[in-house]
């Protein structure tokens, strides 16, 4: 049988594109797996050391799912349209030159707990409604550090946006669509009051979404542009993270363990959440971003909960030039329900 080779677009990790295929001596060509065309290309058994690094943190287990299937499930691999269950099993196979492996069932290995979600849980009820500047409950500041240098955003839009509505028919200029001064901050989902923050939408739309307007309105929306800074993207962790640049069973079985803990971190920053309550709500998202902040980072990268773009809290609003500013008509203000 001739000879195949695997590309990284097969895996759609970011470790592997990035760290290792460029380490792996790989050719050019075409994927004979996924199809993608015009990318880099190695053997898969080349890739078993590390495969089998993640494979540990499984057992075997009766009433359990296959790797593939775990391996999608918890680190979104395989997630390339072609590589279903049946050929990311016959590329798994091939990495580890074992066919009867990829059939049998796993579970993942109970050796690994996190307390990091638990701690969060008690953390944000503290500081909601019983201390809030001196906590009694203590959450793992070096392991969340170690967390977010996982999820360092790759590279951003240079272009950003921020809107706000018109009023007496009047067109703010750039200098007041900036951040609002400091005695006028209000509480926000990043930033205490008091300490403004730039928030930014990636697009028009996104911006204009953020403030909520009614059918009818007009909105200023200005352009900022940002240097390359370094922001946490929290908008999908379990996506973000790679195990393979992770060199032993044991890292790689705690940071599986961490990344629900990880999720509830980016579901702080896109909680849907009521202006009245905004103070007290907003209180665990202010505190992450403190955090994120402390630890050396420009901004954090966050869903919207109201458009399909990206948004950004930039800490410092210096950091952004502004430009134009456009005017947009609300024409449609969508609303979604369920059941409560």
């Amino acid at each position: 049988m001739a000879k195949r080779f695997c590309c990284p677009e097969c895996f759609d990790d970011r470790g592997l594109h990035d760290q290792l295929f460029p380490t792996l001596d790989p050719g050019h060509g075409t994927c004979d797996f996924c199809g993608t065309t015009d990318t880099q290309l190695i053997e898969p058994e080349k890739l078993a050391d590390y495969f089998e690094l993640l494979v540990n943190v499984y057992e075997p287990s009766e009433d359990g799912k296959s790797l593939v299937e775990w391996m999608k499930e918890d680190w979104l691999l395989f997630s390339h349209q072609r590589m279903d269950i049946a050929h990311a099993k016959e590329l798994l196979g091939e990495i580890l030159n074992d066919g009867e492996i990829v059939r049998r069932s796993f579970a993942p290995s109970v050796s690994y707990i996190s307390e990091g979600l638990a701690q969060w849980d008690k953390l944000r009820d503290e500081m909601m409604y019983a201390n809030r500047w001196f906590l009694d409950v203590a959450i793992d500041g070096e392991r969340l550090k170690q967390l977010l240098d996982m999820l360092i955003a790759p590279p951003l839009p240079l272009q950003w946006y921020r809107a706000r509505i018109r009023t007496d028919d009047e067109v703010f200029p750039i200098e007041r669509m900036g951040a609002p001064p400091r005695r006028r901050s209000s509480n926000g989902r990043a930033n205490p009051a008091g300490i403004p923050y730039l928030y930014l939408g990636s697009l028009p739309e996104t911006a204009v979404a953020e403030i909520r307007p009614h059918t009818g309105e007009v909105a200023c929306v200005a352009e900022f542009t940002i240097p390359n800074i370094k922001a946490v993207d929290l908008r999908n962790p379990r996506k973000l993270v790679s195990p393979f640049i992770l060199s032993e069973s044991s890292a790689i079985g705690q940071l599986r363990a961490d990344l629900p803990f990880l999720e509830r971190l980016g579901e702080e920053l896109t909680r849907p959440v009521q202006p009245s309550g905004a103070a007290i709500d907003y209180i665990p998202s202010q505190y992450l971003c403190e955090f994120i902040k402390k630890s050396g980072f420009d901004g954090v990268v966050y869903r919207s909960s109201v458009s399909d773009g990206i948004n950004l809290a930039l800490f410092n609003p210096e950091q952004a030039d502004g430009g134009n500013v456009t005017l947009y008509n609300v024409t449609k203000v969508s609303v979604a329900v369920g059941s409560a």
